[in-house]
């Protein structure tokens, strides 16, 4: 008989989605390298990256002094805009594929009816 907490294994989900975000940066850099050369590879990879939890001051001046520097970038240099924001889009892409594939799984497993 299984549970639900074993049919929503949350850390394997967890490690899935970190090798997903890993595979689409991967395949991304490598399309916007291929698609635009090395300055779309560049402006992808830019894009990546995470953070600690801050103060909502501090999260204010950061998208201030963000929205600042891309205003720069887009305005002055030759990376391009989209490819600086399909890297933004990475672990949203991970998370998706996450999705699907929850749905695929857990339509070969038979749930148990008792424990819903």
């Amino acid at each position: 008989m299984t549970t639900m907490v074993d049919e929503l294994d949350f850390e394997r989900a967890t490690r899935r989605i970190a090798r997903f975000l890993a595979w689409v940066a991967v395949a991304g850099t490598a399309v916007s390298g291929a698609a635009g050369g090395w300055k779309w590879a560049a402006g992808f990879l830019g894009a990546l990256g995470g953070g600690r939890a801050i103060s909502s001051f501090r999260l204010a001046l950061r998208y201030f002094l963000l929205g600042v520097c891309g205003y720069v970038i887009v305005r002055f240099s030759s990376i391009p805009a989209a490819a600086m924001v399909a890297g933004m889009f990475v672990l949203i892409a991970a998370i998706f594929i996450e999705i699907f594939f929850e749905l695929v799984y857990a339509r070969k497993r038979t749930l148990d009816h008792q424990d819903l």
